[in-house]
């Protein structure tokens, strides 16, 4: 294994021995090969840099690399947005995480010198985020790799596999070009990756956002700290944030287009499908501490004559989430509220039950205006996971789930 701190700064010599330059920069062009070492820089003080290619290489170890050509067959350095730099895009710069769901600090990169068709290759197999890497970086240049190497073996290692790294780059073009993808990002749970998106700088933060599919990014801006869900908005394209809304629950996009400025907020209701708008603009009419301002209006109404089968049947072909259904609400023929069903309890009833005879007691409900400590004490007070809210005549306007009473105590706290 060699260490990107006992590379940068080596000397190069050429096939027939000669003095070429020193290492001054290690790029890997994700292009061509996601781990491997494509160019090498060399540094030749006032001449012009010139650039090896990897199969060029013969041999690598700390502070030294020979090549298998003379210098007259290198290339002219020309810089590339598409090649990643491991001294400028990686050493000392914020990384993800995606195993251990965490944003760390790049201290040094390791490699492995693998030989193929007669040159050696250099292939990023780990990142260090911890103290040998740190120790490296400190003592680089001042003590020699092989003491170094006798020292480190007395510090605790922290190191990544590259595959589980996830780089942070602002520029949207350049993640493109550098074909950094968010599909490792997208496989982790949205409050841990709002977790790590609250660590990075603005810039950070909208990358990010901007690079996940929509669904993720939706759920991660709902998990984000409610004082920066109004920065991100601001600073995504238009088109983008539209496509967010429309993959949030009504109550979560009416929240977030709550705290921006008016002009804002219409312009991008204006993106939403027309149903979708409606719905939003119907629950910003209500206090945000209130039962209207908490509720959502996504939720199962059945008729209280239906039978099990014909409404398994039917909630089965809505596509909803399953994690989120958690009770049914039924409402009589004068489309009044008549009951809630767990859907527990429906899915062990008979086959032909009556609907009716599945709902719970009491029949607890609230209105829109009801304020948010009053809905605290309700669901305290009858053990409630989800609350109905209904209109003067008692039809049904929307739910308030327990994930919503949790996000609002969290939010007074």
């Amino acid at each position: 294994m060699l260490h990107a701190t006992e590379l940068f700064g080596a000397s190069v010599n050429d096939a027939q021995g000669n003095f070429v330059g020193r290492i001054r920069e290690l790029f890997i062009v994700p292009a061509d090969h996601p781990g491997r070492v494509s160019r090498i820089l060399l540094g030749r003080g006032r001449y012009q840099p010139l650039v090896a290619r990897h199969d060029q290489v013969a041999a690598a170890e700390p502070g030294k690399l020979s090549l298998t050509v003379g210098e007259q067959a290198l290339e002219p350095f020309q810089p590339n947005e598409a090649w990643l730099a491991v001294g400028k895009d990686l050493l000392d710069q914020q990384i993800i995480d995606v195993n251990g769901r965490k944003v760390v600090r790049v201290n040094d990169v390791n490699f492995d010198d693998r030989r193929t068709n007669g040159n050696v290759e250099l292939r990023v197999t780990q990142v260090d985020a911890g103290v040998q890497g740190a120790a490296r970086r400190l003592f680089q240049g001042v003590l020699s790799p092989a003491v170094m190497r006798r020292i480190q073996t007395r510090l605790p290692a922290t190191v990544l596999p590259w595959e589980f790294v996830n780089l942070i780059e602002p520029d949207r073009l350049r993640r493109v070009k550098l074909r950094i993808g968010s599909d490792k990002l997208n496989q982790i749970h949205p409050a841990e990756l709002a977790d790590i998106v609250e660590e990075l700088s603005p810039n950070e933060r909208n990358s990010i956002i901007e690079s996940l599919d929509e669904q993720t990014a939706a759920e991660t801006l709902a998990e984000l700290d409610d004082r920066l869900q109004p920065q991100v908005v601001e600073n995504l394209s238009r088109e983008k944030v539209g496509d967010i809304l429309e993959e949030m629950d009504p109550d979560e996009a009416a929240d977030l287009l709550a705290e921006l400025p008016p002009e804002t907020s219409k312009e991008l209701l204006e993106e939403l499908p027309r149903d979708d708008a409606q719905e939003v603009k119907r629950l910003l009419q209500y206090e945000g501490r209130s039962a209207g301002g908490m509720m959502t209006t996504e939720f199962v109404l059945v008729g209280e004559d239906a039978e099990r089968d014909e409404v398994v049947g039917w909630i089965r072909g809505l596509g909803l989430d399953a994690d989120q259904l958690d009770t049914i609400l039924l409402i009589n023929k004068q489309a009044v509220l008549s009951g809630a069903v767990a859907v527990g309890r429906l899915l062990i009833a008979e086959s032909g039950q009556n609907l009716a005879s599945l709902r719970m007691d009491p029949l607890v409900f609230t209105t829109p205006e009801a304020k948010d400590k009053e809905v605290f004490e309700m669901f305290d007070k009858y053990n409630l996971r989800s609350l109905a809210v209904v209109d003067t005549n008692q039809r049904p306007l929307g739910v308030i789930t327990v994930d919503d009473v949790v996000k609002n105590l969290r939010e007074r706290a």
